[in-house]
């Protein structure tokens, strides 16, 4: 007959299957060592072993490993959705009583408007006042730009009759000592071999004797060095009569003349 095992939990088992295990191993263990220590005593004396009765069935204990489930969680219960609470019915219309009739002080009204007109008065008399400035200005201007004119005008009146005078001198000096003999200088033959032509001024005093005196050429007024010698030497034989201050002949300085140099066609 098998013997019941009883069902043991898992901690349970872990604290009690060591004592009971060693227990139940020792017993066969020994009954085995008993055993075979017969069977050798009896060979030893030449006894040969009936049939041998089935052995004993030695009692075991077995054990089983029971996992219990893991506990699921419980299923939480959303509560009912309740419905939203009534909207309050609107407060009654609050009647305003009427607002009172203003009190108007006629003499506050008064003042302001007369605080009014004195204020445009005021900003009328600086607009005024502003645009009379500018006027003034502007005609300030006006009044020193013709004063600077006048100026110029004036300036330019006594430059044309100071020039005025001087040619009136200078035609007058011209007529006193007019020339008697002006020969023509010599065309330069390396100015023909070229075909140039040009002007070359001499400037030179003529002597109270009417002969020229120290000629010499006027700077930056010869066209070539070519026509600087036979224009000299033409200006050297020339021929005045002479000019006279108070009956007696003097000397005239600065006298010009220019010679043009032209080839015929």
């Amino acid at each position: 007959m098998s013997t019941a095992s009883p069902i043991l939990t898992d901690a349970e088992h872990r604290c009690s299957v060591p004592g009971e295990e060693r227990s139940s191993m020792a017993l066969p263990l020994l009954a085995t060592a008993l055993l075979h220590t017969a069977i050798a005593g009896m060979l030893w004396q030449g006894w040969a072993p009936a049939s041998l009765p089935p052995a004993a069935q030695t009692p075991s204990l077995r054990t089983q490993l029971i996992t219990l489930p893991t506990p699921q969680p419980e299923p939480v219960v959303e509560p009912p959705a309740t419905a939203p609470p009534p909207e309050p019915a609107p407060p009654p219309p609050v009647v305003e009583a009427p607002a009172p009739e203003p009190v108007v002080d006629e003499a506050a009204v008064a003042r302001r408007r007369v605080a009014e007109e004195q204020r445009r008065q005021r900003e009328l008399q600086e607009q005024q006042e502003a645009i009379e400035r500018e006027r003034n200005e502007q005609q300030r201007v006006a009044e020193a730009a013709a004063a600077e004119q006048q100026g110029r005008d004036e300036l330019a009146r006594q430059q044309a009759e100071a020039r005025a005078a001087a040619e009136a001198a200078k035609a007058a000096a011209a007529r006193q000592y007019r020339p008697l003999n002006k020969p023509e200088p010599d065309y330069p033959r390396r100015a023909l071999a070229q075909k140039l032509e040009g002007d070359c001024t001499v400037e030179y005093d003529v002597t109270a004797s009417g002969r020229v005196d120290n000629p010499r050429l006027v700077e930056g007024a010869c066209d070539s060095p070519l026509f600087a010698r036979p224009s000299l030497a033409a200006a050297k034989d020339f021929i005045y009569q002479p000019r006279l201050v108070d009956g007696q002949p003097v000397t005239v300085a600065g006298v010009r003349n220019t010679f043009r140099y032209r080839l015929s066609q």
